[in-house]
């Protein structure tokens, strides 16, 4: 939704653009938004993000476009690899279209992802989550809710992330009554 305001200050006209996030954004605290996506590599099957609960998921959004994202995807696999048998998954998200540019952009990376990669080509999902640039990802507990918003990628990045995730994986899952 977009709504214009217009007002005079000192005799200059100001116009101002404000937007307003989707109700369904992903903010911390929020249950995240369910979405489900095909794979982008051969013989990668659909993923449901609901069909993860019980498993703490990072789902990373990307673009073959995107520098940041050429150091963060590879730094964000060896988490993976390191925590996966902790209950860790990761979903990376591509808007790419032409879908070839994502599968040329993996290809260029001296290691295979060994997590989902999937493909959001109508870019619906990343309006969803309110996505405004890349790479931007959001770090999932086991019952579904966001707790950790993250936009772009910087040095010392991954430590956080590792910190919020040992942190969440630390956490004993929340059992819903008659369990």
């Amino acid at each position: 939704m977009l709504k214009l305001l217009t007002s005079v200050i000192g005799g200059t006209l100001l116009i101002s653009v404000l937007f307003t996030v989707p109700a369904s954004a992903a903010e911390e605290g929020i249950l995240a938004p369910d979405f489900t996506l095909p794979g982008v590599r051969d013989n990668e099957a659909a993923v449901t993000l609901s069909e993860l609960r019980g498993d703490i998921v990072y789902v990373d959004f990307w673009a073959s476009w995107c520098a940041p994202c050429l150091r963060s995807l590879p730094e964000v696999n060896s988490l993976y690899e390191q925590y996966k048998d902790q209950g860790f998954t990761v979903v990376a998200v591509t808007i790419d279209d032409p879908v070839e540019d994502a599968l040329d952009f993996l290809l260029d990376l001296e290691t295979p992802l060994a997590y989902h990669v999937v493909l959001d080509q109508t870019a619906e999902i990343m309006d969803q989550y309110a996505v405004t640039g890349m790479p931007t990802s959001f770090l999932i507990d086991r019952e579904g809710v966001v707790r950790m918003v993250h936009k772009g990628f910087r040095e010392g990045d991954t430590d956080k992330l590792e910190q919020a995730l040992t942190a969440l994986l630390a956490e004993q899952p929340v059992h819903q009554s008659g369990d």
